[in-house]
């Protein structure tokens, strides 16, 4: 009898379609978000762009996956985007080629994106996995700065090739998992989210943080992947498109979101101007912003998290004076709206986190860099930190 039903079962497995077998629980693992060519130019001042060049990045994944699929972006690009040969494998290890729809390379209408076929490749969580793309025609990226190392023609890059902070192609990597994480949580903000500001190549922003502090804490349970862009605002279009116009590209698009913890609203309210002698938006413009994502994110079920707005008084940029609320009046009504309003499911206090306890519109001392604005490294472990796990749910874990 037993003998006959492992028969019966055998026979059904083996006509199951060849996908099916395959367990397709699919999340984001990391990600980067598309911005406008920034018109960097080298020191020369040429404009910055590869040309017959391999580019590498070392993308360091929030879960342990089975396999990836890699996207590239060409949604903010003018020109066509032509990717040559593309491989992909664990930092250090063998790179495997990359393959769309079977075949080695692809060109990327303007505006679009083009997800990788599937690679098989089982990747541990925090583990690097290194793309490397060759671009055999002259190209002007637009997906926000990365590290990346890059060397002439379709070559392997070494690790002795300079680290430089530039914008690339690669958008996403998506993760295949044998089942859902328990959270699947998207930072979306601006350059203090970004982490510009952090040691470069060494995955120290806030969220990255983040993402190693929960994935210690209960494995497996959670992803945090980072969708910050520098100088980006709530309501306005700047160096980028604002995060109301880009909540569907950065966030929706992405498969099975959880949260959002949304910290952005300084670019908006700073002053402006060659000059700096505009005000910027008014706290209203920008909480009319927070409600229109709030609302837009709900109708997805996807729960969000305020985030306080991090001090700016140490910035040695001195304000003219300029009828009506300063920006750290505006700040402070912000932070005011964010804590009391109930508008967000939850909140984040990073202002608590960073902020001088003498003086509490400035950073304390030791967590800033040289602008007095941006949190450093020890300033995103800080931030790290002041996030609750409970924010996303019941622990598992049980600690």
């Amino acid at each position: 009898m037993l003998r006959t039903l492992s028969s019966i079962l055998l026979a059904a497995a083996l006509a199951l379609p060849a996908g099916a077998a395959r367990a397709q629980v699919w999340v984001p693992v990391w990600t980067a978000s598309a911005m406008p060519d920034r018109g960097d130019t080298d020191r020369q001042g040429q404009p910055h762009q590869f040309a017959d060049q391999t580019v590498r990045q070392d993308l360091q994944l929030a879960s342990a996956v089975k396999a990836v699929r890699i996207r590239f972006s060409n949604e903010l690009g003018k020109e066509p985007l032509v990717l040559g040969a593309t491989r992909a494998g664990l930092r250090g290890g063998p790179l495997q080629p990359v393959l769309f729809d079977g075949k080695p390379g692809a060109t990327i209408a303007p505006g679009a994106s083009l997800l990788s076929d599937v690679l098989e490749l089982e990747v541990p969580a925090q583990a690097e996995l290194t793309v490397s793309v060759h671009l055999p025609e002259p190209t002007r990226p637009a997906v926000r700065l990365s590290a990346v190392r890059f060397a002439a023609g379709d070559s392997e890059v070494p690790d002795t090739m300079r680290l430089q902070r530039r914008q690339s192609v690669v958008s996403a990597v998506l993760g295949e998992r044998t089942q859902a994480p328990e959270a699947v949580v998207v930072a979306l903000g601006d350059s203090i989210t970004e982490g510009g500001s952090t040691t470069i190549g060494a995955n120290r922003s806030w969220p990255a943080r983040l993402g190693r502090r929960l994935e210690e804490r209960c494995p497996g349970a959670y992803v945090v992947v980072n969708a910050g862009i520098g100088g980006n605002m709530v309501v306005g279009n700047g160096r980028s498109p604002s995060a109301i116009s880009r909540l569907d590209r950065d966030v929706l698009s992405l498969p099975g979101v959880t949260h959002v913890i949304l910290l952005e609203g300084l670019n908006d309210i700073r002053q402006k101007g060659p000059q700096r002698d505009r005000p910027g938006a008014s706290a209203e413009d920008v909480i009319a912003g927070y409600r229109q994502v709030v609302d837009r994110l709900r109708m997805h079920g996807i729960k969000v998290i305020g985030g306080t707005l991090t001090p700016i008084l140490a910035a040695p940029v001195r304000e003219p004076v300029i009828e009506g609320p300063s920006t750290e009046d505006k700040r402070r009504a912000l932070n005011d709206f964010i804590r009391g309003s109930g508008l967000f499911d939850a909140v984040v206090d990073f202002e608590a986190a960073i902020a001088d306890p003498r003086d509490p519109g400035r950073i304390r001392a030791g967590a800033h860099r040289e602008d007095g604005y941006h949190p450093n490294d020890e300033g995103h472990r800080l931030m790290a930190g002041a996030v609750d796990p409970a924010l996303f749910g019941p622990d598992r874990c049980g600690r």
